[in-house]
């Protein structure tokens, strides 16, 4: 199998660390091995998470393919991701998870993760996997709750204070 590609983004989308870190530290994915599942986050001209992502031996479930554990774990963070990007910061509640084709080890993806809706502290969103050629190899809606800035751990005043922002530029949720 070849080594991973570069990850890069289309034209409109602008590289980002993934939001719910304020680019501190690694994320659950980004910790893989470089045989493993190998991601780069990006913002859209939508103001839609995208990452584009590759599925490297390391990520095998079923032979020659990925394991249905490392696309979840790609769908919850492009969805909760998303809603960060969009400005709510947000942990998950509920992740509805949908397979729907075998993603073939080597597979270079792009992930979406996108806000549907919110209200009060709920925010409800939508996240999926497609390869090259349109397939969706899962799909995945959820229900994430907004943090409270208020009841978290001491931070540092960088990461508390790009938090407080995100809260602050959230669009009315009603």
């Amino acid at each position: 199998m070849r080594p991973c590609p570069a990850l890069v983004g289309d034209d409109d989308w602008t590289a980002i660390p993934h939001p719910a870190l304020a680019g501190r530290g690694p994320t659950f994915l980004s910790a893989q091995p470089k045989d493993g599942l190998q991601v780069a986050y990006f913002r859209s001209s939508e103001s839609h998470l995208k990452a584009r992502a590759w599925f490297g031996p390391a990520t095998q479930g079923p032979p020659g393919h990925a394991h249905g554990g490392s696309m979840a774990a790609l769908l919850d963070e492009v969805a909760g991701g998303g809603a960060w990007v969009a400005g709510y910061p947000v942990v998950a509640a509920t992740l509805d998870v949908k397979f729907r084709a075998m993603l073939p080890l080597g597979t270079l993806c792009v992930a979406t993760g996108r806000v549907e809706r919110a209200s009060g502290r709920r925010v409800h969103v939508h996240a999926a996997i497609h390869g090259p050629d349109g397939t969706c190899f899962a799909e995945a809606r959820g229900i994430f709750v907004i943090l409270d800035p208020d009841r978290l751990p001491p931070m540092p005043a960088d990461v508390e204070e790009t938090l407080r922002a995100l809260v602050a530029s959230a669009p009315s949720t009603g």
